[in-house]
């Protein structure tokens, strides 16, 4: 059973980088609580409608998201990851091209696993 949840959360992951980089709101709105919380690699904090936001203004668009080094980790019905990112692309027209360590909060809430938290540190070369 743990093995069948931890390939779940790892489609699931799959699916939200994807989002990501194809600026698909509708399944980021699906894989992210309305709750959540996300610490940027630049240290600000900010909520799942900001982050849309900045996506549907085009102030946000990853070109490339490349993962590796995941680890997951599951407590009753929540999923904590571990992943470097190697990420290029624009945030707040500010060019990205640099790996990441990120962590994200995976929770089952109402049959559908969603993040409820996001905190990413750049990883220097």
């Amino acid at each position: 059973m743990i093995i069948n949840i931890k390939n779940y959360i790892m489609e699931c992951e799959s699916k939200l980088l994807e989002a990501f980089t194809k600026k698909d709101l509708i399944s980021l709105d699906s894989l992210i609580h309305d709750s959540a919380l996300f610490i940027l690699p630049n240290g600000l904090s900010v909520t799942k409608s900001m982050v849309l936001d900045n996506y549907r203004k085009g102030e946000t668009a990853m070109t490339s998201i490349k993962s590796k080094d995941q680890k997951i980790n599951l407590i009753d019905d929540t999923a904590v990851v571990s992943v470097n990112l190697e990420m290029t692309g624009k945030y707040n027209e500010q060019i990205i091209s640099q790996q990441f360590r990120y962590i994200r909060v995976w929770k089952l809430c109402n049959d559908n696993w969603q993040v409820i938290a996001v905190s990413g540190v750049p990883i220097n070369k």
